[in-house]
């Protein structure tokens, strides 16, 4: 809209007859965008240009028809497309500027420039403003665009895309003294929208189960627990879909952004959760773990994850994708803050009596790591030989362990003269840890996924379609496979083991990447998750810094029931073991041994000898 002044003060028809050049301009103008003030409501324009415009001379008029065709046929620019989108949709404060008062002062500044010598450049040539137009279009498409990516970057800055739905539970009021502070007070918490609470709708991750299902009518005992102890709930977070994945991707409500590389996935299915820890946007979260969700997402995001035993934390109020195979875990980036939420999860008793403690690293795992062992091995087995009270470490195969243990996993493993017996047994027991999901997740949701045919992303679906349409047989053998593992592992570990294991075999995809996970990935990532996932026994992933910018980590497993036992190593470890981290970036690379059991045994007798004669 024009100014009313500045219309008042020299009139349109006026002007035009009295500043050519302006006149010009200003037919230019209504060539590439003048038309603006009738699109946009030529009925709040000043009623004195309305009647300048009907009083001008026919004379005035025909001299617009001449110029104007020759104005804008003579001086074309490439970007006149851009100009005329900024035109017909200028911004805001575009559109608050007088028409009059740009060519008041559009005329004051040719005067200006006729008082500089300039040489051969005519300020009257048209040619002149077209520049400048294009040069103050270019600046205020510029100034859109920063002021549109600095708000896109600061919504993602605000929450990383980790919450589905902002709530507030309140923590339960504090004693009065004398009795002891909660020991949780004044932290918070928030939940995978797996969770029910209490008149909220528990989503599962996916719309359509959302608008089928009524809200909780209570809350999770996990959650009730937490609040009970001085916890306080703000919201529920971002997982993939029905908990059938592990990339932490969500078509529905976006992928959250991990913090510690926006580049790639963060990992799921709990990925919401272990973003809003790692972004510090809460003290600790609350997970599921079936096969890895927990676990993947602690590695992928740097921060510590926390799977317990089978069966030892409450799963009412949790929806279900396998009961077999989920457990109820937790995320934080503090070692006293997981301790502490243990705890209170675990209803473990304050103090326990202290245990040698003995370290076994499964080398075979580690040949499927891309992490050399001088970041992960040798930071693990370093730390201990620092402690006291931890044994020397050992070293095996824990894939030919399993074999001579699990008959049940013989019929499962491939015939491949290509792959040891060590990791086609891991491979079989991955297998039947996958098989087994499906078969119980089948039981639990095939009516609803065949009644509602629910919209899934392409990874989810398939997934889906696999455990619903897949029928099953030997499904004794899951369940006898799953007995005998937990055994022999319980039998290895005993009270005092801990088993020494990558988290993760490598860094994932960037997020929505047209390419799904590589079929190399899942299988070793599964092969290391299947060994705590298919045993039922704690197992809590570790950050160890990063290595090629990507964060890395590893993992403990304790015997099932040892969970007490696992996260008060972890809270006596986690410092030294840090300082190890920063020791092992800085030195110069040992011989990466991976693929070769006996060279790596070979080096560690150097290593040992050469300490010894010291």
């Amino acid at each position: 809209m024009l100014h009313p002044e500045c219309d008042r003060e020299y009139g349109w028809s006026g002007y035009l007859e009295n500043v050519p050049n302006a006149r010009k301009m200003a037919h230019h103008h209504l060539k590439n965008g003048g038309e603006l003030s009738q699109e946009r409501g030529r009925a709040n324009e000043p009623w004195s240009l309305s009647k300048a415009r009907a009083s001008a001379s026919a004379s005035q008029q025909q001299s617009v028809s001449r110029v104007r065709p020759n104005i804008y046929n003579e001086h074309r620019f490439q970007n006149s497309n851009r100009l005329s989108d900024l035109l017909q949709n200028p911004p805001k404060t575009l559109l608050t500027l007088s028409l009059s008062s740009f060519y008041k002062r559009s005329s004051k500044l040719e005067k200006t420039l006729k008082s500089f010598k300039l040489g051969k450049i005519n300020v009257s040539n048209p040619k002149l403003w077209i520049v400048v137009g294009i040069g103050v279009a270019g600046v205020i498409i510029l100034t859109e665009r920063r002021r549109r990516r600095r708000g896109k970057s600061e919504v993602i800055r605000e929450d990383f895309g980790a919450f589905i739905e902002r709530l507030e539970l309140l923590p339960a009021l504090q004693p009065p003294p004398p009795a002891a502070r909660h020991p949780l007070a004044g932290l918070t918490f928030a939940v995978k929208d797996i969770f029910d609470i209490k008149e909220y709708v528990t989503g599962f991750g996916n719309p359509d189960w959302k608008r089928t299902h009524d809200p909780a009518n209570r809350t999770a005992v996990a959650v009730t627990c937490l609040l009970k102890h001085g916890a306080a709930c703000v919201g529920k977070t971002v997982m993939d879909e029905l908990a059938f994945g592990i990339t932490g991707e969500n078509m529905h409500y976006g992928t959250p952004t991990n913090p510690e590389v926006p580049y790639q996935i963060p990992g799921g299915s709990s990925s919401g959760s272990a973003v809003a820890v790692a972004a510090e946007l809460v003290d600790f979260t609350l997970g599921t773990d079936t096969v890895g969700c927990v676990r993947i997402p602690a590695s992928f995001c740097g921060i510590l994850g926390f799977r317990p035993s089978h069966g030892i934390v409450s799963t009412i109020g949790v929806l279900a994708n396998s009961q077999s195979l989920d457990t109820v875990g937790w995320f934080a980036r503090d070692p006293s803050i997981l301790h502490r939420v243990g705890h209170v999860l675990l209803q473990a008793p304050l103090v326990e009596r202290r245990r040698a403690r003995r370290f076994i690293f499964a080398d075979d795992c580690f040949q499927l790591s891309k992490v050399p062992t001088q970041m992960s091995m040798h930071v693990v087995s370093r730390t201990t030989e620092n402690l006291s009270g931890y044994q020397p470490p050992k070293h095996m195969n824990i894939g030919q362990y399993i074999a001579s243990t699990v008959p049940s996993l013989k019929g499962f493993r491939e015939a491949s003269t290509n792959m040891k017996q060590g990791i086609s047994t891991l491979k079989a027991l991955s297998h039947v840890m996958l098989l087994l999901q499906r078969y119980e997740f089948k039981s639990n949701h095939e009516e609803w996924v065949k009644t509602e045919k629910p919209k899934l992303g392409p990874d989810i679906s398939a997934r889906v379609l696999a455990a619903v349409n897949t029928t099953h047989e030997n499904i004794k053998l899951f369940y006898k496979a799953r007995t005998e593992i937990r055994g022999a592992l319980n039998s290895l570990l005993k009270d005092d083991g801990i088993l020494v294991i990558p988290t993760a075999p490598d860094a994932p995809l960037k997020p929505n990447s047209k390419k799904s996970l590589s079929t190399e990935f899942q299988d070793k990532a599964l092969a290391l998750l299947s060994i705590a996932g298919m045993s039922g026994c704690c197992q809590v992933s570790i950050p160890l810094g990063k290595h090629d910018g990507c964060p890395i980590s590893v993992s403990f497993i304790a015997s099932h029931g040892a969970d007490k036992f696992l996260l008060d190593t972890v809270l006596d470890m986690y410092s030294c073991l840090q300082e190890q981290v920063s020791i092992a970036s800085n030195s110069l690379p040992l011989p990466d041994t991976n693929g070769d059991i006996d060279a790596s045994e070979l080096l560690k007798e150097k290593v040992y000898y050469s300490l010894q004669h010291l």
